[in-house]
């Protein structure tokens, strides 16, 4: 098959399976995207329960899953799972959120603040002090809920939600036990660009953050970073796995309305001055870090796991084969990343 051929019936298959995932969204009547995903409460099975909160005056949306045969008179371990950038708790969070339900915990994702469901203007802020703070307060609602005891409370953040649980991790002793998915130092990448491919322009893009900040403090526009459509002929240009797949899963395969890559131009003033790999040595919980063998972006988890001299439990655990985005849907890669957690917190909580 040459390569214009299989580049067509590739993007017809995605554009099929788009059309799948987009009906998913709107007959699911939560709104869940993944596979198998719940699609009524049946008594004695795994539950979803959707919640609102304020944190710091603002909604939070949130889904809160539940063991099967809950009893809210009994006490469960919880984990608290942090989503990607521009992920939304419909994702994959909530796929691994239901398959920790399925394993005895109680587990809550929630939409960041400004983002998905959750309220907040400007829309799509994203700053990391927002982003641990959302950590924090998913820690806050869920150790208040039937059931859970708060002596045994776990977090895992997966992509941009992993780098910024490593830093809620450092401060918040709240977690027992810490664990990331291909995660992702989002202050890095911001400020250097992927594999510092954009040190060259860090100081344009700071002047274009501080006049986007300028130009909202006049009662100006909102100006967004990452807002252009991409098209599929784009996306198979691109040159790293990351945005190329991330573009097929986020658009297409488990695409959902609350989902954007979009951000605020100014909210780059705080992330290109934030690193989730410092202060590593603060946590001192047992850490689990896991990987795709075969992610690009690998080398931020790699440096961040070898910074974290402050506990004796850690383990880095690498899924054979995976790419980053794989790791959020693919059974088999999720299996192999649910099998080290349930090992994990089965032995920490």
């Amino acid at each position: 098959m040459n390569r214009d051929i299989k580049s067509k019936y590739l993007t017809y298959i995605f554009m099929t399976i788009s059309t799948i995932a987009s009906g998913q969204t709107l007959n699911n009547p939560f709104g869940l995207v993944y596979k198998e995903a719940i699609t009524e409460n049946v008594p004695g099975k795994v539950n979803i329960h959707p919640v609102t909160y304020k944190l710091n005056g603002i909604d939070i949306a949130a889904n809160i899953y539940t063991p099967a045969n809950y009893d809210a008179s009994k006490k469960y371990p919880a984990v608290v799972v942090a989503h990607p950038n521009g992920g939304v708790k419909e994702q994959t969070t909530g796929l691994y959120a239901q398959r920790l339900a399925e394993s005895g915990y109680i587990a809550i994702t929630a939409d960041a603040a400004y983002q998905g469901a959750s309220g907040g203007q400007p829309r799509n802020v994203d700053k990391p002090a927002n982003r641990i703070e959302d950590i924090r307060g998913m820690a806050d609602f869920i150790t208040q809920y039937a059931g859970v005891d708060a002596s045994r409370l776990g977090v895992l953040g997966i992509c941009g939600g992993g780098g910024y649980t490593l830093k809620a991790a450092q401060t918040d002793k709240r977690f027992k036990a810490v664990a990331t998915l291909s995660m992702f130092n989002s202050g890095l990448v911001r400020r250097n660009g992927f594999k510092d491919s954009q040190i060259s322009t860090i100081q344009q893009r700071l002047k274009d953050a501080s006049d986007a900040r300028a130009l909202e403090a006049s009662g100006g526009e909102v100006r967004y970073a990452a807002n252009t459509k991409t098209t599929d002929e784009m996306a198979d240009k691109m040159p790293f796995d990351l945005y190329r797949e991330g573009h097929y899963y986020y658009n297409r395969t488990h695409a959902h309305p609350n989902s954007t890559f979009r951000y605020t131009m100014s909210s780059l003033l705080d992330l290109m001055e934030f690193d989730a790999a410092t202060s590593m040595d603060l946590i001192n919980q047992p850490l689990l870090m896991m990987a795709g063998s075969k992610a690009d972006t690998y080398y931020m988890t790699d440096s961040a796991f070898k910074l974290a001299t402050g506990t004796k439990e850690k383990e880095l655990f690498l899924i054979e084969g995976a790419t980053h985005i794989q790791t959020y849907y693919v059974p088999e890669y999720v299996a192999k990343a649910m099998s080290k957690l349930n090992d994990f917190f089965g032995k920490y909580l």
